[in-house]
């Protein structure tokens, strides 16, 4: 089983693809540095669940 991310982190992620849908990708890093860059979250660890669920959001997109 995996572990199960906060409603907040969903939201947040949601909220930025559907503000920037050309800046993220399926790109883990890539999200994470575009994270960093924006400057809205300043703790790593949620930076990384954040880009991680992004990753999510755009793999159930193309489906």
């Amino acid at each position: 089983m995996g572990r199960i991310r906060g409603k907040w982190i969903k939201s947040i992620a949601a909220k930025l693809v559907d503000q920037y849908p050309e800046k993220f990708s399926k790109n883990f890093k890539n999200n994470k540095e575009i994270l960093e860059e924006m400057g809205l979250i300043d703790d790593k660890v949620v930076r990384n669940k954040i880009a991680g669920y992004i990753i999510s959001i755009l793999e159930k997109r193309v489906k």
